[in-house]
């Protein structure tokens, strides 16, 4: 499913236009990136959590020429599912 659908779905199942569907969705969006930008957290119980990991500053190497290059530090979102999930997902529910 891709945010495509996602909008087609909620739009449906609430009987919404495409466009508020679009607009609720980008809020929603819109909200966890401002949030995940700050250093927040994101639970969804049931679902799972979003976080950011700090990665340090390193020297890499690249793989085809052997060169190594100063890798900056950055910031990516991680997601770690809930058990709720896994369970659903592997058929328990």
């Amino acid at each position: 499913m891709n945010k495509s659908d996602l909008i087609v779905e909620l739009a449906k199942k609430n009987h919404l236009t495409d466009k508020v569907a679009t607009q609720i969705i980008d809020l929603v969006f819109d909200g966890f990136t401002d949030t995940l930008k700050n250093d927040g957290r994101i639970e969804i119980r049931g679902f799972g959590s979003f976080t950011v990991r700090n990665y340090e500053a390193y020297t890499g190497r690249n793989p085809k020429t052997g060169k190594t290059t100063n890798v900056k530090s950055k910031k990516l979102p991680f997601f770690k599912v809930g058990k709720a999930l896994k369970k659903r997902v592997d058929g328990g529910l």
